[in-house]
């Protein structure tokens, strides 16, 4: 959420800001209930004070009729106060968590996906010379993909995934962790973005697939109507992205600053309703309810987390083009960037069968807004605490990664070749 005196001081920026991401939202009732709660806080100290002086005064002596019945007066006054205070503070926390962060200047303004605009495009598309198939044809036709008796057990949506596909997905996970635990390649992505920051490696990290209601709402990322699965007996939702439980492993500590940036690259079996979107992108991997991805999470101070995000997207890059898999980059719109997002970026790689890009990948720079929430802060050398700034970032939506290489990597009689990075984490095979 938003720093409240933030809030104070650019209410026309505030609401500005949030309906260009969509948001109508009423500045004026947040900031009259913040009033309200400062003067009722303020009288609950004065008369707490007072308490606290009529106990001082009748130290070491038998408090007078007169002294008992003001000192339970002023206890039944805070007590009125305090009744009176517990309602607007929660509406204060309804209201602010309204707000949505407020997003960079760079962000391009729009209405909708359809006003994300293209940064850049790295490779020609793939021309084939026989009709392309699409990766879950391919898949069907080389036993590799299996929704039909996935559907019999758990309905649709859901797949195996079998043989040489499998080992495919392994061999991405080692790649990616390969390239982001190597100092020496992180520093060459660093130079050559000319970006200023730490070249500290990234350590793997098998995060919980399952989070309570409190660290997912303050991480400002649980959605349950769209695309959340919640535990019917449990205080427990299934995370909807590994980072939906790696941004919040820091909550309600303070980290020194020496430690920062922390960067984690996590693994982790991902389930999304996806509600809305039965009839559409549903072919192949796309669009499961369960899916496997490797995330990027980083938190770092406030100097450098604009340039953590343009190093992850950097990142992003990199892995793309050792797969040599063409792709476009899109500026998210204001209205695409998502509620707690400051910055957005995707990346969307070529699919043949389809004749258009297909989002792979995202980058969500968030500034200290989910920060605030879970409360994760640091410490900096002359002892001024403050908060973090937190970066998510996709390295490999797997599901999605094999299906491009499939449809980019095809041959005419139906088989796939591995990418060449890819083969010495697969004994060496070059198609599948």
């Amino acid at each position: 959420m938003l720093d409240i005196q933030f809030i104070r001081d650019n209410q026309d920026l505030i609401v500005l800001k949030s309906l260009q991401k969509g948001y109508k939202i009423d500045v004026k009732e947040l900031t009259g209930c913040d009033e309200k709660i400062r003067k009722l806080l303020g009288e609950i100290e004065q008369v707490r004070a007072e308490r606290n002086r009529l106990s001082e005064n009748s130290k070491g002596a038998k408090p007078s009729e007169e002294d008992i019945e003001k000192g339970k007066n002023l206890r039944n006054r805070i007590s009125e106060l305090e009744t009176e205070l517990d309602p607007l503070v929660k509406k204060f926390d309804e209201l602010i968590k309204k707000i949505p962060n407020i997003s960079l200047d760079d962000v391009p303004v729009g209405e909708s996906e359809a006003d994300n605009q293209v940064a850049k495009t790295v490779g020609e598309p793939t021309k084939l010379d026989f009709e392309p198939k699409s990766h879950g044809r391919l898949g069907e036709e080389r036993g590799f993909i299996d929704k039909e008796r996935a559907a019999k057990v758990s309905g649709a949506r859901f797949a195996y995934v079998k043989g040489n596909l499998v080992l495919l997905q392994f061999a991405i996970i080692q790649f990616v962790i390969s390239v982001l635990t190597d100092p020496d390649i992180l520093k060459t992505i660093i130079q050559d973005n000319n970006l200023e920051i730490s070249d500290k490696p990234f350590t793997p990290i098998l995060p919980p697939a399952l989070v309570r209601t409190d660290a997912y709402e303050a991480s400002a990322r649980l959605n349950a109507a769209e695309m959340t699965y919640k535990l019917e007996n449990d205080d427990l939702w299934l995370n909807a992205s590994a980072e939906h439980t790696l941004c919040n492993m820091y909550m309600d500590e303070i980290l020194p600053e020496s430690s920062l940036p922390l960067r984690y690259i996590g693994f982790s079996t991902s389930f999304r309703r996806e509600a809305g979107t039965y009839g559409k992108d549903t072919e192949g991997l796309l669009r499961m309810h369960q899916f496997d991805k490797l995330e990027m999470e980083v938190f770092s101070d406030q100097q450098t987390g604009l340039n953590e995000h343009k190093f992850l997207i950097a990142i992003q890059e990199y892995l793309m083009k050792k797969l040599d898999l063409p792709y476009h980059v899109l500026m998210k719109c204001t209205a695409d960037i998502g509620k707690p997002n400051a910055r957005g970026v995707d990346i969307e790689a070529w699919f043949p069968s389809e004749n258009k890009y297909r989002e792979t990948h995202t980058a969500d720079y968030m500034t200290d807004y989910q920060a605030r929430r879970l409360k994760t802060r640091y410490k900096t050398a002359d002892g001024q605490t403050k908060l973090v700034h937190t970066n998510d970032a996709t390295a490999f939506a797997l599901g999605r990664t094999m299906a491009t290489i499939m449809e980019n990597y095809q041959t005419k009689d139906g088989r796939v070749k591995i990418p060449e990075v890819l083969r010495k984490f697969m004994f060496n095979m070059d198609e599948i």
